[in-house]
């Protein structure tokens, strides 16, 4: 089967990009691909980081890509179509994970040959900063495309809700197993300049509103100083706010700051030191964070939203609190310590493990290809 991925891919950075590098290379074992990516992904105005593009520090698995689709210009819309018309494709694979990119992908989808299959994999179906015209463009992609994989219960009941006659599967986001092996917990401690004596909490990933640092710098405020809560990420948009809670709190001396790009050659020392990843979410379908947890058995606290009460089963490989009140948060984050949950919970995520494997996701993606 030939078949063309279209999303973010080498040289871009980021999650997604990881996810289609795993994805490109399972699928290529059993059939001929093509990953087609950007050439401008957004505008430098629109992009609220530092670079899009992997550095020299990023130490990541190089994939050949095609760099043809310009997502603010129409006329690459239709050059891309046609290139990916002429490698003729059994199926084209897109990715959807915020409208921005309905335009672009959803006028090439539509432009394929009527032999080519066209599928979806959609993270998020509405945006967790939503507009008023982000519906029409999400059915405009949609319509578009003759299937659609989805990773969590929540974007399955988004998009019947939009189209009640979609074709869909739902399977597992899986593990990202790229970041090597988990690493001693005290010499992970020693490489992030951490007191190993702590109870580490972490914060992984983008910091974005929905991703609820604020009540998470609320919650530690809430927790005696044996807690020391590491914050690994980018900011999007203004660090300002989170200061002023760390200020009025006077919450430095519990805090570790690395807000930056964390390079998938650190990744392994954060989630080996830490005792429990947070998540206090304000929204969530899914979450590629949880699958970097689970690869390092990880256990998350995390409050129940979206996506991500399907993932974490509380007291079996997590802890979930239906409140995003600091103080109740802080005290199961207090009866997590205090009964010493953490080795059971990372057992129970051991033998998950084996259910997220991308052989698994690829192969079930192929059946699914095969039936439409």
């Amino acid at each position: 089967m030939k078949i063309v991925l279209l999303s973010a891919a080498y040289p871009y950075r980021g999650g997604i990009s990881q996810f289609n590098t795993k994805l490109h290379q399972e699928l290529s074992k059993e059939n001929e691909v093509v990953s087609v990516t950007f050439k401008r992904q957004y505008p430098a105005i629109l992009f609220p980081g530092k670079t899009q593009l992997v550095t020299e520090k990023d130490q990541v698995e190089v994939l050949k890509t095609e760099r043809w689709l310009d997502t603010i210009n129409p006329i690459s819309y239709r050059k891309t179509a046609a290139k990916i018309n002429q490698l003729k494709p059994d199926v084209l694979i897109t990715r959807y994970w915020m409208p921005f990119f309905s335009p672009s992908m959803g006028y090439i989808a539509k432009k394929m040959n009527s032999k080519t299959k066209r599928i979806a994999i959609v993270d998020n179906l509405i945006p967790h900063e939503s507009r008023f015209f982000d519906k029409k463009l999400t059915a405009y992609f949609v319509r578009n495309h003759d299937g659609f994989i989805v990773m969590s219960k929540q974007v399955q009941s988004d998009l019947l809700l939009l189209k009640p006659d979609a074709k869909v599967l739902l399977l597992n986001h899986p593990i990202y197993d790229q970041f090597g092996e988990k690493l001693d917990r005290i010499d992970a401690c020693k490489k992030l300049q951490i007191n190993p004596e702590k109870k580490i909490l972490l914060f992984f990933g983008l910091i974005r509103d929905y991703k609820g640092l604020d009540i998470l710098l609320k919650t530690l405020a809430k927790l005696d100083d044996s807690y020391h809560l590491v914050v690994a990420g980018e900011v999007y948009g203004s660090f300002e706010n989170y200061q002023k809670i760390i200020d009025s709190e006077n919450l430095k001396s519990k805090l570790t700051l690395h807000l930056h790009y964390i390079s998938d050659q650190d990744v392994a020392a954060y989630f080996s030191a830490a005792d429990a990843l947070m998540m206090t979410y304000k929204s969530a379908t899914q979450s590629g964070i949880s699958a970097i947890a689970l690869n390092f058995e990880c256990p998350s606290i995390a409050t129940s939203v979206g996506g991500l009460k399907e993932i974490i089963k509380d007291q079996v490989n997590g802890r979930l609190s239906a409140s995003q009140e600091p103080v109740e948060i802080a005290e199961i984050i207090r009866n997590y310590f205090s009964n010493n949950q953490k080795e059971g919970f990372s057992k129970a995520l051991l033998e998950e493990k084996l259910v997220f494997s991308w052989k698994y996701f690829s192969e079930k993606l192929r059946s699914f290809i095969d039936a439409l």
